[in-house]
């Protein structure tokens, strides 16, 4: 099978401005080039999925982070710039895409070559979504220029973690 492109996070509670997560400006830079690799790795045959976090009030990540991407809400929803692509989503409560999701199962259904992932925040939903692909002996590919994170040196940490600890590959798109 072709790849599967997991798209993290690229929601409002994360993109927009205002938001108790707004992963800043430079976060907003990625999104054109999140859109060309959607169309590029779609071009090839690949399976795209939105990974979109989405909490009830009552989550106990609230006790680390500021209420946000709450279900029901336009904070949980795929930005408007990429919208029009949002087809399958999979909604979770944790960093990792695999935590209590059925993304396991449809990956093993699928069969990929390589997971390619991109999204926000490198250095949280990204990098443990990484781990648990290569966790389970998939191929995982990070674009580098297609990932962003509020806390820039925690992001470059982040890119270095995968690639040279998961043994993930990390590209320029």
């Amino acid at each position: 099978m072709a790849n599967v492109l997991l798209v993290v996070d690229m929601l409002n509670g994360f993109l927009e401005p205002g938001r108790n997560l707004y992963c800043g400006d430079g976060a907003r830079e990625i999104i054109p080039r999140v859109k060309a690799l959607i169309e590029d790795e779609t071009a090839r045959g690949a399976k795209v999925f939105f990974i979109c976090d989405t909490h009830d009030p009552d989550d106990l990540e609230f006790q680390m982070f500021p209420v946000h991407c709450l279900r029901g809400t336009e904070e949980a929803d795929v930005i408007p710039e990429l919208s029009e692509y949002a087809g399958e989503l999979i909604r979770k409560r944790r960093y990792s895409a695999f935590f209590e999701t059925d993304l396991e199962k449809r990956l093993a259904e699928l069969n990929p070559d390589k997971v390619v992932i991109c999204g926000v925040c490198t250095d949280i939903c990204v990098v443990h979504t990484a781990a648990d692909a290569r966790n389970r002996d998939y191929a995982v590919e990070v674009a580098a220029d297609c990932v962003a994170s509020f806390n820039s040196a925690a992001h470059t940490w982040a890119l270095g973690h995968i690639q040279d600890i998961l043994g993930a590959k990390v590209v320029q798109k």
